[in-house]
């Protein structure tokens, strides 16, 4: 099992991360533990009243391409990730939810982050306006089950909140007819 030796330094303290040098021992060797820290975030699985799933898409930095998502974002300090969940369904897509559910807490690479994930399904949607971050760039769409399937088949890069909520939502549809849990 790996132990600390003593304290962490920080190397580096971005806006959005900051990443921290972390003395280990392991089996009794001295090493050291890169830990990108980050603030928990949010993804939301949003179904419309005619089942259809809230996609986004919007163009990632960090991997220079435009990816189809789920509406998802960063919990401000302070702020619970259900209330999160509420302000980033509104800003990316203008859309509310009458009924939220907590699907997964998960780590989605806890090699080297602490981030967590809050994954949480919204049902019973009322449509609005969106009004996304003045950086942000998205293009709102609602896809069905078919389409969502066909894009699971081809061998474009996914993001992973896309692709856990997207799997858990087409088990629901097998599962449950009607879309209720």
């Amino acid at each position: 099992m790996e132990t600390r030796q003593g304290r962490g330094k920080t190397v580096f303290n971005g806006k959005v991360l900051s990443v921290r040098v972390d003395p280990v021992s392991v089996n009794g060797r001295s090493t050291s533990r890169e830990v990108v820290q980050r603030a928990p975030a949010v993804g939301i699985v949003a179904e419309t009243p005619n089942r259809h799933l809230v996609t986004i898409r919007q163009f990632r930095w960090a991997v220079g391409q435009w990816l189809w998502e789920l509406p998802a974002g960063v919990v401000n300090p302070g702020e619970n990730p259900l209330a999160t969940a509420k302000r980033e369904l509104d800003e990316e897509t203008g859309y509310q939810a009458d009924s939220w559910q907590l699907l997964f807490r998960y780590y989605p690479s806890p090699g080297y982050t602490n981030e967590e994930i809050h994954l949480f399904y919204a049902s019973q949607l009322r449509q609005g306006r969106p009004h996304p971050d003045p950086d942000e760039e998205i293009a709102v769409e609602l896809w069905d089950a078919e389409r969502l399937q066909q894009r699971l088949k081809s061998p474009e890069t996914l993001n992973s909140i896309w692709l856990i909520g997207v799997q858990w939502w087409l088990a629901l549809q097998q599962n449950q007819p009607n879309g209720i849990i």
